[in-house]
């Protein structure tokens, strides 16, 4: 037998002789461990009668090799010698092609088959996926795609696995696809996916031990599910290649360059069915921006099959207006020359409040938050609960994210998220409790680079050595738990959301009176304006102050519009601003309740003000103003002012009529008349 290794998927370089019959008798002997029967023998004999040497045979038709006429019949003498075929393959005589090897659908090559370095390699294998904690069914998945690497590679090539031979077994399977003979040997659309998914999802595993052996510089992804969209053309693919790779050196996050090339995508989709004759960015005007802006009212969610969101719209706009306007600014060639979309060409996002948990509700969720058998589950709502971290910052702590501040208190590092600030806020005893349930289970894995800051660290939430996606680990749960308890949308969506509780806990703190800036770095907000929505988002908060001052059966006295407060002639929509902003009224001794369609206030002098109101609750307030009134007229008088005298006398007697009008006393028994 002639041996000749080959490394490369090249053409036969020699011919490969057949081997003699002892020598595959040996081999069929030692391997099987019996000998070979009559019709093994027969079989081989009609074999070299049909085939002059392998060259010939790797040479002839594809359904002549494999043996199959019609799906799953076996009728010729190739299907019958694969053994003899595989006994080449032992000992690196042959390279088997990728379209045999895909149109065999089974391969009986059992470990005995294979040559030691091979069985070393596949024991490695093992080793580390069950180190990675997989279970024993990993075998069964990626075994039959390394015995089929090993028929075209060989044992030898792979000693140094990599990702090289994974992309060329990936590149045969889509050549495969297309080719005439693929409807001989997969009966249906869904038998092939059904198989390819089945490779797809062991080289996948395959990928994970790659990288915790430290062959891999990344940790591999998941093909996305999306249908993918059509390439543009030349020129424009170009440009935005180019520019993807520009924002990359910029450490923009992934997320966000992969937000931009789908933006940008989904215009030039849209931009060659509409302006066909248009092929370069150069060529693209304001009138055909503004035309993709109004297509975008009628497109429909490929996922929901509804019209997309206000905010899907307002997305992707405002990604491809930052597109247009930076490669612009920077002078590209075939850039348009001028930005084609501005702020005013954007919808405008109604300002909504942040939606927090109702206390019933969350009084309901958390027991089955507790109940949760994964303990990965568990944490990361717990966590989301009493930190208010976000989805992608719960996902992304560390392994040692846990410590405690010096009086024992938990003490949770959240890492650089949208951000980009890294920060440490206290934890709840429960929640730091499940985190140390995850740590003490951990294995010594391999650590993972962070998208943002490029710091390769351990991770808390990783199983099977990736890291475990965020709808798994909270929005999968938490739909569970709504379907449960009945808190759905109309639409069967959840009515409790991850982000939810990130408002929650921001409602509470400003609710018990934590200062600003305390909030701001619990929630990790860059500015002011993002905090100062919890000011005043608590309905009860509201509601309560609400109806202390102006609700039934209060005592009100002050202008014209207490008069209408109290005989119920106010509109029911000024009822409902009032009761929406009744913070925003309060002054020194009262409110103020001039609505928004009457303009802004044209004096401040509110004690003369029709729209000013007041209750008992400021009674000492108002007697300490009537006090001080009485002094400054005293004063008034002592310089010779009479029409300063006039105008405190005015307040005075105003102040007088409110403590009336309120049931409240004018005066205490300890205050000084000065007016005597």
């Amino acid at each position: 037998m002639t041996a000749i290794r080959k490394i490369e998927p090249a053409a036969v370089l020699t011919v490969i002789e057949h081997a003699e019959w002892p020598v595959y008798e040996v081999f069929f002997r030692t391997r099987y461990g019996h000998a070979p029967d009559r019709g093994v023998h027969s079989d081989y004999q009609e074999f070299r009668r049909s085939f002059v040497n392998l060259s010939v045979w790797q040479a002839a038709p594809l359904p002549v090799r494999v043996g199959h006429a019609g799906q799953g019949e076996l009728t010729t003498v190739s299907a019958r010698v694969r053994p003899y075929l595989y006994s080449f393959v032992f000992t690196e005589a042959l390279q088997l092609d990728w379209p045999w090897i895909i149109a065999v659908r089974t391969h009986v090559l059992p470990d005995s088959l294979l040559p030691a370095p091979m069985l070393t390699l596949l024991a490695s294998l093992r080793e580390s996926a069950h180190h990675l904690g997989y279970t024993k069914s990993v075998d069964r998945k990626i075994t039959p795609v390394l015995k089929r690497l090993y028929l075209h590679f060989g044992a030898t090539a792979l000693q140094q696995l990599s990702d090289e031979h994974l992309i060329r077994f990936e590149t045969a399977l889509e050549t495969f696809r297309t080719s005439p003979d693929f409807e001989l040997y997969f009966a249906s659309e869904q038998d092939w996916q059904a198989t390819n998914h089945g490779f797809h999802s062991a080289m996948f595993a395959l990928r994970v031990l790659l990288y915790h052996r430290g062959t891999l510089a990344a940790l591999p992804k998941k093909r996305p599910k999306r249908a993918p969209i059509p390439a543009p053309t030349q020129p424009t693919l170009q440009l935005l290649e180019r520019y993807c790779e520009a924002r990359t050196a910029q450490r923009a996050a992934p997320n966000t360059i992969a937000k931009y090339r789908y933006a940008v995508k989904r215009f030039l989709q849209w931009l060659s069915e509409a302006y066909p004759a248009v092929q370069s960015f150069d060529q693209v005007q304001r009138d055909h921006a503004l035309a993709y802006s109004t297509f975008l009212d009628t497109t429909l969610s490929s996922r929901t099959h509804q019209p997309i969101s206000l905010e899907t719209k307002i997305s992707r706009l405002s990604d491809l207006s930052v597109f247009l306007q930076d490669v612009s600014a920077w002078g590209w060639e075939g850039a348009p020359r001028r930005p084609l979309l501005g702020p005013r060409d954007l919808p405008k996002r109604p300002r909504s409040i942040p939606r927090y948990i109702p206390d019933d509700q969350l009084q309901r969720l958390m027991p089955e938050i507790h109940a949760l058998t994964c303990p990965f589950q568990r944490a990361a709502l717990l966590i989301a609960r009493w930190s208010g971290a976000r989805r992608g910052e719960i996902q992304t702590l560390d392994l040692d994210c846990l410590d405690t501040y010096p009086d024992g208190t938990p003490r949770l590092r959240l890492p650089v998220g949208k951000s980009r600030t890294e920060r440490v806020v206290p934890l709840h005893p429960e929640a730091a409790a499940a985190i140390r349930q995850l740590q003490e289970n951990a294995h010594d894995l391999r650590g993972f680079r962070h998208p943002t800051t490029g710091i390769e660290s351990k991770r808390l939430f990783v199983r099977k050595g990736r890291i475990l996606h965020v709808n798994y680990l909270v929005e999968a749960p938490l739909l569970q738990i709504c379907q449960k308890l009945g808190l759905l949308h109309p639409n069967g969506n959840a009515l409790i959301t991850a982000h939810r509780f990130r408002h929650t806990v921001g409602t509470q703190l400003a609710e018990g009176g934590a200062r600003l800036h305390t909030i701001m770095k619990m929630l990790g907000h860059t500015s002011t304006e993002m905090t100062l929505v919890y000011a005043h988002i608590s309905d009860r908060a509201v509601v309560e102050d609400y109806q202390r001052v102006l609700g039934p059966g209060s005592v009100i006295a002050g202008g014209s519009i207490a008069k209408q407060l109290q005989a119920g002639t106010l509109p029911e929509a000024s009822i409902e601003w009032l009761k929406t902003n009744f913070f925003k009224t309060e002054l020194e001794l009262g409110h103020c309740l001039r609505l928004p369609q009457e303009g802004p206030c044209e004096c401040d002098l509110y004690l003369n003000c029709a729209k000013f109101v007041t209750t008992a609750t400021y009674a000492p307030r108002l007697r300490a103003r009537r006090l001080r009134e009485l002094e400054l007229i005293a004063d008034a008088r002592a310089r010779g002012w009479p029409r300063e005298v006039e105008r405190h006398e005015c307040a005075l007697r105003l102040l007088e009529d409110y403590l009336s009008a309120l049931d409240e006393p004018v005066k205490l028994t300890d205050d000084q008349p000065l007016e005597d």
